[in-house]
C-alpha cells in the first residue's frame, strides 16, 4: 500500500450560482482552467498521483479536457464517480432530489481508489503554490493517528469575492496552532471598510476581522479518514431525508467537528500566503483570468502550462 500522498480532486459539485460547468471552464492563455494549475501546483510540490471524483454525466468532456492536459503531467491519474444513487444498503434517493450528497459521500465513492494519506480540494479553486507544498510535507511527515489531520487556511481578505457573497468556514485556533472550531458562514461579503457576514437574509451584519483563517475545503487526511466518514454517512441521512431531503449535504467540514469532539482528530491549521482565486459567479471569470495572465507574464507558470 503506497504511503505517499495523493491529490484527491472534488469535481463533481454542479456549479448552480456559477451556470456552468466551471471544472473545464478555461482561464489561461492556452485554453487552461484553474484546476490545471492546482495539478501544476501540485506536482511540483511532490504529489505524483492525483484522484478526480467526477459524474459519469460529465465524464466524456472532463477526460477530453483537463483530463488529456493532466496526462502530459506524468502524474498517475484515477477516477472515482459521485452519483446519487451510491448509498448504503437500504437507503434511497428521495424522489425529485437532483443535488449531490456533498463532499463527504464524494470522499466515500472514492473509497477504492484513496490508498495512502491524501490532501483534498476543489476542483474549482486556485490555492497558489505555498498551499500544495505545506500539505505535502505534513502529510509525508505525519504518523497514522489524530494527530495526522491538516488543513490549509487562508486569510479572509485573500478569498472574498466582489460580485456576491461567498461561504467560507470560519476558524479559531488553540494555542498549538491546531484547529479549534471550524464554523460554516454562508453569506459573507466585503463592504467599504471592511468585511461581514449575515445570517438573517441582510437584516443584520456581523463583521469579520480581514485576517480571520478562513478553510477553503483543503484538507490532509490519513487513509483511514475514508472510513471514518463512512462512520457518519447513515445517520447524516437518517437526519436529513427527514429534515431536508431534496438540500440536505454530507459536509467534509462536519466530519472533521465530529472527529475533533471525539478526540480522533487535531488539525494542524498551516496558512497559506497565497490569494485565492475562484470563479463563484461569471463575473468572478475576469478577475481569475487577469490574475493568471500577471502570474504567467512573472514566470510563475509557463504558457502552455504542458507543453
Amino acid at each position: 500500500m503506497s504511503k505517499k500522498p495523493i491529490l484527491v480532486v472534488l469535481a463533481a459539485g454542479m456549479g448552480s450560482r456559477y451556470g456552468g460547468l466551471k471544472q473545464i471552464d478555461p482561464v489561461g492563455q492556452q485554453g487552461e482552467a484553474i484546476l490545471d494549475y492546482s495539478l501544476y501546483d501540485a506536482r511540483r510540490a511532490g504529489f505524483d498521483t492525483v484522484v478526480f471524483i467526477i459524474k459519469h454525466e460529465i465524464e466524456a468532456d472532463f477526460k477530453a479536457t483537463v483530463g488529456a492536459r493532466a496526462a502530459k503531467s506524468g502524474m498517475e491519474i484515477r477516477y472515482a464517480f459521485q452519483q446519487l444513487e451510491k448509498l448504503p444498503q437500504g437507503y434511497a434517493v428521495p424522489e425529485g432530489r437532483v443535488k449531490p450528497w456533498g463532499t463527504g459521500h464524494a470522499i466515500l465513492c472514492a473509497e477504492e481508489a484513496i490508498d495512502a494519506p491524501f490532501a483534498v480540494i476543489n476542483a474549482d479553486d486556485y490555492y497558489g503554490p505555498a498551499a500544495y507544498k505545506e500539505v505535502y510535507d505534513y502529510l509525508s511527515q505525519a504518523q497514522e493517528g489524530p494527530d495526522s489531520y491538516c488543513m490549509v487556511g487562508f486569510l479572509l481578505k485573500n478569498t472574498v469575492s466582489e460580485n456576491g457573497t461567498v461561504s467560507r468556514g470560519v476558524c479559531t485556533l488553540s494555542g498549538e496552532g491546531t484547529l479549534d472550531t471550524l464554523t460554516e458562514r454562508t453569506a459573507i461579503a466585503p463592504y467599504e471598510g471592511g468585511i461581514h457576514y449575515t445570517e438573517d437574509g441582510g437584516a443584520s451584519y456581523t463583521d469579520l476581522a480581514p485576517d480571520t483563517i478562513v478553510s477553503m475545503n483543503l484538507f490532509g487526511f490519513p487513509a483511514d479518514f475514508v472510513a471514518q466518514t463512512r462512520e457518519g454517512f447513515a445517520p447524516f441521512l437518517d437526519t436529513a431525508l427527514k429534515e431536508n431531503p431534496m438540500k440536505g449535504e454530507y459536509f467534509l467540514p462536519s466530519v472533521v467537528n465530529r472527529l475533533m469532539a471525539e478526540n480522533k482528530a487535531r488539525v494542524k491549521v498551516l496558512t497559506s500566503p497565497d490569494k485565492w482565486y475562484g470563479v463563484t459567479y461569471q463575473e468572478d471569470k475576469p478577475v481569475v483570468q487577469a490574475a493568471i495572465a500577471a502570474m504567467t507574464a512573472q514566470g510563475l507558470y509557463p504558457s502552455p502550462l504542458w507543453g
